[in-house]
């Protein structure tokens, strides 16, 4: 999500004197709420406390607003994906449809132009409705003073102090370091460096075979690298159901991506304008040395609130940086609230917006509302993967009677039709109540489709609901309909 970059300073704990005298200094700008962070948690939460009629400010240092999100993760990684996926099927898939156009050929800097279109058009569009919602937007890095105070270190120069009734600390996160190799955004990247590479590398090694990872790697692939992946855990993609893990890695592997999964990075090495990485086996220990022109570091993200000031507050970090949280968003100060990657939680842009709209609500009248059982997760490769809720081996784990019901896209009129008939949608199920515990989509469109399950789950929805609700013909949504059919009884169309 977001990189709000927060400059360091001395730790202050402030007196009530002083936060007196600073009260009626007229330098200082006081607000009802103010926002540390301009991703999508913070400019959500920004604009809806501005909405509920508090005046309020958002801090944020980059020169555009939406965080990590928009400027260097979900948007741009989007596009990319997109526009790589036409590419390969030019190459690929046009001329089974009868659609020939001789030689294709890419022209990356265009490419890179189309994405960073994208990404200015929708950060230019925050700072809009920040404008139309009367938000002020304070360019620069915030550092906690006092539990009411914060000081902005200006990007035009300066600093400004800033009074504030509620605080909420949205600064998101930021990369992993992995030990053993330096980033230089060039050779061995982040996913920042992955959206902006200025040729397309012969061979490129995947370090972590998460969601990032996968998008990126496959990005590449398509452009014609030769990806590796390197994974330390038995299978790709951590958090998804098991038997969609194997469909998936199977079909990316007929994309001609090259998977080691239970194996181990140890450590790289530059050599002759090439990164040597050494690479054993997490049960064998068998060694192995991969060559590659560039290698993704993937390995997951971390919570950023490096000279934020939580000291001078008395606010603590657990051990893997999370801010710690109670009920409503507190912190261990009560006026002070914290949302999305910089706490607990799935890293995920819409699990932070909501949780910036229940923080406002929360401040505003008292009540708020995100339900952690129903955060979809999406993996926006092609295949597309989606799923929201338990997964089979959690719902055995915690001794939860259960049935399943699936339907493949290859018996979806729909998908046959545009010959992109992938995968399954799985609905999992309660085995008494028929309550929907969980959806897992591999295929077209399982980005989309899997906010049906989403619905029906919010309200407590059963599969035969879903299966007695007309879907338009012809649809991939038949194919979830079916699958809901399954779960209680039988589908139509398999």
């Amino acid at each position: 999500m977001l990189r709000s970059i927060v400059a360091p300073r001395a730790a202050v704990r402030a007196s009530p004197a002083w936060q007196l005298a600073r009260a009626y200094s007229s330098s200082t700008k006081e607000y009802d709420t103010v926002v540390i962070g301009g991703g999508p948690g913070g400019y959500v939460a920004a604009i809806k406390a501005a909405q509920l009629g508090q005046k309020t400010a958002c801090i944020e240092k980059r020169d555009t607003l939406g965080g990590t999100c928009l400027n260097v993760g979900c948007i741009p990684s989007k596009a990319l994906l997109h526009n790589s996926h036409l590419f390969h099927e030019a190459q690929h898939g046009f001329a089974k449809r009868g659609i020939d156009v001789g030689q294709v050929k890419l022209n990356l800097p265009q490419l890179l132009a189309d994405k960073d279109k994208a990404v200015s058009g929708l950060t230019r569009g925050i700072e809009m409705l920040f404008k139309k919602n009367k938000v002020d937007w304070i360019k620069g890095s915030g550092q906690l003073k006092s539990p009411t105070e914060i000081e902005v270190a200006l990007n035009a120069g300066g600093v400004e102090q800033v009074a504030a009734k509620n605080i909420i600390i949205a600064t998101g996160s930021e990369p992993s370091p992995f030990p053993g190799f330096e980033i230089d955004e060039k050779q061995i990247i982040t996913s920042t460096g992955a959206l902006a590479l200025e040729k397309v590398p012969e061979k490129m090694i995947v370090i972590g075979g998460g969601v990032i990872g996968l998008e990126l790697g496959s990005v590449w692939s398509r452009l014609g690298s030769q990806v590796t992946v390197v994974e330390y855990l038995p299978a790709i993609g951590a958090g998804m159901d098991a038997e969609l893990a194997k469909t998936f890695q199977r079909s990316l592997a007929k994309q001609g991506i090259k998977f080691k999964t239970s194996t181990k990075v140890v450590g790289s090495e530059k050599q002759n304008g090439k990164v040597l990485v050494a690479v054993e086996g997490a049960k064998s220990g068998k060694q192995e040395t991969l060559e590659a022109d560039v290698v993704l570091v993937s390995v997951g993200r971390r919570p950023y609130t490096e000279g934020l000031g939580l000291e001078n507050v008395g606010i603590s970090v657990d051990k893997r940086g999370c801010i710690q949280m109670a009920d409503e968003f507190r912190t261990a100060v009560s006026n002070i609230r914290v949302i999305g990657d910089a706490t607990v939680g799935p890293m995920l842009a819409h699990k932070a917006e909501e949780e910036g709209i229940a923080a406002v609500e929360y401040i505003t009248n008292g009540h708020g509302h995100v339900n952690y059982n129903v955060i979809p997760s999406v993996i926006y490769t092609h295949p597309e993967v989606a799923w929201v809720g338990k997964n089979e081996q959690q719902l055995k784990d915690e001794g939860v009677k259960y049935k399943v019901g699936s339907f493949p896209f290859a018996a979806n009129s729909r998908a046959k039709t545009i010959d992109d008939a992938e995968g399954l949608v799985k609905i999992i199920t309660d085995a008494e109540s028929d309550r929907i515990l969980g959806a897992h989509i591999i295929g077209p469109n399982a980005g989309e489709m899997i906010a049906e399950a989403c619905l029906a789950m919010e309200y407590g929805g059963s599969a035969e609901d879903v299966a007695r609700t007309c879907h338009a013909h012809p649809t991939m949504s038949e194919a979830f309909k079916e699958a809901c059919m399954s779960a209680y009884g039988k589908p139509i169309h398999f």
